[in-house]
């Protein structure tokens, strides 16, 4: 269902994310994120002049990570930025190589990348690709966990059990796909 209708109006500023996820012949994963800001209109920074439609932002980061989603390396690159100095905040990414993407993984990120050794665009990327790479990620996993599973015995909860309305354990989702953990619906109060 597409949104309503909107008031008349004037576009400004226009940010694409294009976030793609890669299995590796070596078994790793890369998951490539782009951004690009646009604007409408031209405008001066201290160091170029922005035309309208030319890339205020173009931004690149690719993360290596294992299927455990532990970063084997990350590389970053700034190829449109509004000021000249910032290209040089893409080296300081690699510093993410050995984080574990799951619980306080951003707040990791801000810890290695934040504040002036680091870019905001970069790093607000990160949050995203993270999705991104636990999706690239899924079949390898829960191949992992069937084989773990068969030779442990019980299993533990599904990671994605209580994530969001559709993963609740009340939800119709979890009672067809994990009824072990299934709990029945609260009636409607």
């Amino acid at each position: 269902m597409p949104l309503s209708a909107p008031a008349a109006r004037e576009p400004l500023h226009r940010r694409v994310l294009d976030m793609q996820g890669f299995q590796r012949e070596d078994g790793l994963f890369d998951i490539e994120g782009h951004l690009v800001d646009t604007k409408s209109y031209g405008f001066e920074t201290e160091n170029r002049h922005v035309a309208p439609g030319d890339a205020l932002h173009g931004m690149w980061i690719r993360l290596t990570v294992d299927a455990d989603l532990v970063i084997q390396e990350c590389e970053a690159s700034t190829d449109f930025s509004p000021y000249s100095i910032c290209p040089q905040a893409a080296p300081n990414f690699a510093r993410l190589a050995g984080l574990r993407i799951g619980p306080g993984f951003n707040r990791a990120v801000q810890e290695r990348v934040g504040g002036p050794v680091g870019c905001t665009h970069l790093r607000e990327m990160l949050a995203q690709m993270a999705t991104v790479a636990f999706q690239t990620t899924y079949s390898a996993r829960q191949e992992r966990r069937r084989k773990e599973a068969a030779a442990e015995g019980p299993r533990k909860p599904p990671a994605l059990l209580n994530t969001c309305l559709a993963y609740g354990e009340e939800s119709p989702i979890v009672a067809q796909r994990w009824p072990d953990y299934a709990k029945p619906a609260r009636a409607a109060e």
